[in-house]
């Protein structure tokens, strides 16, 4: 095996935003030096990191050049190079997850199609290259609208209700899906090494805020029967099969009205609804991810209590050098931990941090994140 910890091993990673920042944590406890590209000078892995870069993600000189720094290549966004990482590859370099898998889970109408080619299960969709060829379609509405690439946290997805919402989107490629009613978003972590040793963690359960579009809560475990929490695991699992990739895929999936459970989309890193994994799990999606890439043997997925995680985001009607209001009072509540993202400024609706809540009790920890979501404010000066 390779010596990653307290040698001369460089591990590169595309994007230096709070995920980096979490990532981090877990390649200091392990001693491993990290090279991180970011486009922005203060982004959050900036001072922490060993070696930072500054460049844009999407331009094929910079992604290239940077992985010529690095001994293995790994991201926290997918929104990144593909062809400087296909060349990377041809050339020796290690780079999970593979250029393959985010070359098809970066396209939103590739990645629906790849569900449809694989008999994985999910809602029907069609794919058009512009707004026109879209307008020009016979429509049944309401449907669901997604920017095929770039979009993130509630931007690129609209529900479209009729002919005027039309008007309001972005002329790009996209794709429309039939609206699903569901009872629940559920999502499913799959980590897998290069030995294709694979672990899941347990099935959680998202609310989200109406307006954002953006998950308000993960909890963990889902309120769900086990059934149901088997079935999720189980497609989750075929999934992750079906892309053989390295690294972790978070699932999400909907959990329909006749309890069917269909794949929403995937994201081939480490996400939101694994934040609550750093105090509930006994080892966390972070260093999941670390030992996965670096294929060491991955560790145990299971929770050690009940975990919340509520995102912090700008208020509404703020923009500018954030201040968090009430955090000494959140801090007084037993078994709650604040995530700072480290990003200076915040505006309406920006993810600035996460608070997860773990007791013993899931019912006691939902009712400890409602008083948080109720506490915290994160304003402006």
């Amino acid at each position: 095996m390779k010596n990653y910890f307290s040698s001369n091993f460089r591990l590169g990673v595309l994007g230096g935003g709070q995920l980096g920042k979490m990532l981090l944590a877990e390649t200091h406890k392990f001693d491993i030096y990290t090279v991180i590209l970011d486009g922005a000078a203060d982004a959050p892995c900036a001072q922490i990191c060993n070696e930072f870069h500054q460049g844009s993600l999407l331009d094929f000189e910079t992604v290239y050049n940077f992985g010529k720094k690095v001994d293995l290549l790994t991201i926290e966004i997918e929104h990144v190079n593909i062809d400087a990482l296909l060349k990377l590859e041809q050339e020796g370099l290690e780079i999970y997850p593979q250029p393959s898998v985010l070359q098809t889970i970066q396209h939103k109408g590739k990645q629906k199609d790849f569900f449809v080619n694989n008999n994985i299960p999910t809602s029907p969709h069609k794919r058009f290259s512009c707004l026109n060829e879209l307008k020009k379609e016979v429509l049944n509405f309401p449907f669901v609208w997604k920017s095929a690439q770039f979009g993130y946290d509630g931007t690129g997805v609209k529900i479209v209700k009729n002919y005027d919402d039309l008007n309001s989107l972005a002329d790009t490629d996209c794709i429309i899906e039939d609206l699903i009613p569901f009872k629940n978003e559920l999502a499913v972590i799959v980590a897998r090494n290069k030995d294709g040793e694979v672990k899941t963690y347990p099935v959680v359960e998202m609310e989200f805020h109406p307006e954002a579009n953006q998950v308000e809560y993960v909890i963990c475990p889902a309120r769900i029967s086990n059934e149901i929490a088997e079935k999720a695991t189980k497609i989750a699992l075929k999934v992750a099969r079906s892309f053989k990739h390295i690294g972790l895929l978070a699932v999400e999936l909907f959990q329909t009205e006749d309890d069917e459970i269909l794949v929403n989309e995937v994201a081939p890193r480490t996400h939101n609804s694994g934040h609550y994994s750093i105090e509930a799990s006994y080892s966390n999606q972070f260093e999941q991810h670390v030992r996965s890439i670096l294929n060491l043997p991955l560790g145990n997925t299971a929770s050690k209590v009940a975990g919340i995680m509520v995102n912090l985001v700008g208020a509404e009607g703020f923009s500018g050098d954030v201040v968090y209001e009430n955090m000494e009072e959140i801090l007084k509540m037993d078994g709650v931990t604040p995530h700072i993202y480290g990003k200076k400024q915040t505006r309406p609706f920006r993810k600035m941090g996460h608070v997860t809540i773990v007791n013993n009790d899931l019912a006691e920890a939902r009712k400890i994140a409602e008083k948080v979501k109720n506490t915290i404010r994160v304003v402006s000066k």
